[in-house]
């Protein structure tokens, strides 16, 4: 057994509130989008990547990085949005092993439905709650968590597509 130094009681209050904001703001999220849109937050998350990515259109494989979903979990969450006429899958042009999946224009109208009643939820629930200097905490404590459970991975560009200022390369 390892020695390894207990939390000590600020230590334990910080970490108690993250565990009770990683457990509670799923549901809040979930549920929303559940009831406005039909879709959960990771559907919603799946059909947001597709929509940022050049034609609508990611590989499969790409669009698992990109999720951190596993091709398996990926694959029934495509399904069912292929079911509903959201997305729709396809042989890659050169290569018939590989599928891509593309945000079909019926999954782009409903995405550009949902995105207002979720951005809505996510600044009343997150952004609104916190100062500027807050908002700015809250994205260097981020970094310095995924630093250490996210090393460089596909999904990183997804969350650091937003560094840049505005209009510096956008």
């Amino acid at each position: 057994m390892t020695d390894t130094p207990w939390l000590d009681r600020r230590q334990m209050a910080a970490w108690v509130r993250f565990v009770a904001v990683l457990e509670l703001l799923p549901g809040v999220l979930d549920s929303q989008l559940r009831r406005d849109s039909g879709v959960t937050h990771f559907d919603y998350f799946v059909m947001a990547v597709l929509a940022e990515s050049p034609g609508r259109t990611l590989r499969m494989a790409e669009l698992a990085g990109a999720t951190n979903a596993t091709l398996s979990r990926l694959s029934h969450v495509v399904q069912r949005l292929e079911e509903r006429g959201l997305v729709e899958r396809f042989p890659g042009p050169g290569d018939r092993r590989v599928t891509n999946a593309r945000l079909t224009e019926e999954g782009w109208a409903m995405m550009r439905e949902a995105a207002p009643g979720h951005v809505a939820t996510v600044r009343r629930h997150v952004i609104d709650v916190l100062t500027p200097e807050q908002v700015d905490q809250l994205a260097a404590i981020s970094d310095a968590v995924l630093a250490g459970i996210d090393p460089p991975s596909p999904m990183a560009a997804g969350y650091r597509r937003y560094d840049e200022p505005a209009g510096s390369g956008e």
